[in-house]
């Protein structure tokens, strides 16, 4: 029997399993929407996704691999070895701390130049040109050293060169992402990249302190001199099939001179987010770099301990990288990438100063694990930043004077080993994140272009 409703509809009465069935929608409809707020909030890892969809990206990864794994060994190496020719000294702190930071030195002349060089080359065969060299380099000072012929000099004189080489192998392996993975993929590629950064400095010095330890500073370099060899093997058989051919491209000196100039332009005015945070990177990279420099310090003066704990620093620093690394490259930026960089910034300064009051081990690496995972996160997101707002046509520039700023820490170096000789390894780092502090917070009151940065 039909009814006349209130509205003069007419409407029948409800079916017996409607009222079993509207009470199992509903709550249905309700889980659904609860998992849709969780697959929002817990998205698909994506942490290797470039990494298995494109072989010239896997070649480029491994390549890289080994190269930061001979670049992490490298660093803690000459530390110690500076800190056993020199035990003993008035200005042994000087001269650890400072032989960290000389590798950066070349960067101020070299780096910029060799950004224009890898945007009128193949990156590829100038990167491999690089470490060929490099490789009998590092296997020549592994010989000196086993002879026990090395003196100090020696040591900064292989610094000095490892670093020109650095300076403009570096930017190019940052540069050779986007020319083998398509723009959607890169922001993925970059950060995957990332990971043998800090995987290779918690893997490297943890082997490199114990050989250090045990065997002698000669298989250190040796081993380095293969990682050299590996990463050569690797780029081999890669391909860059996304780089962007230039036409009309210049020669002689005048040719260079504008292709700077017009790198200069692009940074300045071309996109100013680029200048901004560039300037930002003088925070962790020459106002806090000195931190990893003065780890051999820290651990023998704070906390007693030898080169096999030294480290153990250091890996774990590269594995509070790793965790970070591994974070973004999962799941990308939940907030903007601006306002990472400066908060990462800002967080890193406040660190290291809570590291300066870590004298129990376990506390210690916790702390510097921490350090190593803000300044990671600053640099991956400044670097995918840096790398998706240039065209590939100016990359090797860009990204070359992207690392100028690292030229700087040979001078905050020499004024922090110098500062940590007077006083003392503790002292020096809370000057570091102090110095640190004064230029980040004002930096991030005033950038509001940066902030707004997605």
């Amino acid at each position: 029997m039909l009814k006349a409703g209130s509205a003069g509809r007419l409407r029948s009465p409800p079916h017996p399993l409607c009222s079993k069935l509207v009470p199992v929608f509903i709550q249905h409809e309700k889980s659904s929407a609860i998992g849709q707020r969780f697959t929002t909030r817990l998205p698909r890892p994506r942490t290797f996704d470039a990494w298995a969809k494109y072989r010239d990206y896997r070649f480029l990864w491994t390549g890289n691999f080994c190269a930061n794994s001979a670049q992490w060994l490298q660093l803690m190496s000459l530390g110690w070895l500076i800190h056993h020719l020199t035990e003993g000294s008035s200005n042994s702190s000087l001269l650890v701390v400072t032989v960290g930071g000389i590798n950066t030195l070349p960067g101020l002349l070299i780096g910029p130049w060799g950004g224009v060089l890898g945007d009128r080359v193949d990156r590829r065969k100038l990167v491999i040109s690089i470490q060929i060299f490099m490789g009998v380099f590092a296997f020549s000072f592994a010989m000196l050293v086993r002879s026990d012929a090395v003196a100090v000099w020696h040591v900064y004189a292989y610094a000095i060169v490892s670093g020109g080489c650095l300076s403009v192998s570096q930017p190019m392996r940052q540069a050779l992402i986007a020319n083998t993975v398509p723009r959607e993929a890169l922001i993925n590629a970059y950060a995957a990249n990332v990971l043998t950064i800090p995987g290779t400095r918690m893997i490297g010095p943890f082997i490199g302190g114990i050989i250090v330890a045990t065997l002698g500073f000669f298989w250190n370099f040796t081993i380095e001199s293969m990682l050299y060899v590996g990463m050569i093997l690797a780029y081999l058989p890669m391909k860059t099939p996304y780089t962007i051919s230039r036409s009309g491209v210049a020669s002689g000196v005048s040719g260079m001179l504008s292709d700077m100039a017009e790198g200069l332009r692009f940074v300045w005015s071309g996109n100013r987010v680029l200048f901004l945070v560039m300037m930002l990177t003088l925070v962790p990279n020459v106002a806090l770099q000195p931190v990893m420099f003065l780890l051999p310090l820290f651990t023998s003066e704070v906390l007693g301990r030898g080169a096999d704990v030294g480290g153990y620093m250091m890996a774990a620093s590269g594995f509070g990288g790793l965790v970070m690394a591994v974070v973004i490259a999962s799941f990308g930026f939940i907030y903007g990438r601006g306002k990472v960089c400066l908060v990462t910034a800002i967080a890193s300064c406040c660190i290291a100063l809570a590291l300066t009051q870590a004298v129990w081990l376990p506390a210690a690496l916790v702390a510097i694990a921490v350090f190593a995972g803000s300044q990671n996160t600053f640099r991956t997101t400044s670097g995918t930043m840096i790398q998706t707002l240039t065209p590939d046509e100016l990359r090797g520039r860009v990204t070359s004077l992207q690392r100028y700023g690292h030229g700087f820490v040979v001078g905050s170096s020499l004024l922090v080993g110098w500062f940590a000789g007077v006083t003392s390894a503790t002292a020096a780092m809370v000057a570091m994140g102090v110095a640190g502090l004064v230029v980040a917070v004002p930096f991030a009151i005033v950038s509001k272009r940066l902030r707004e940065q997605a």
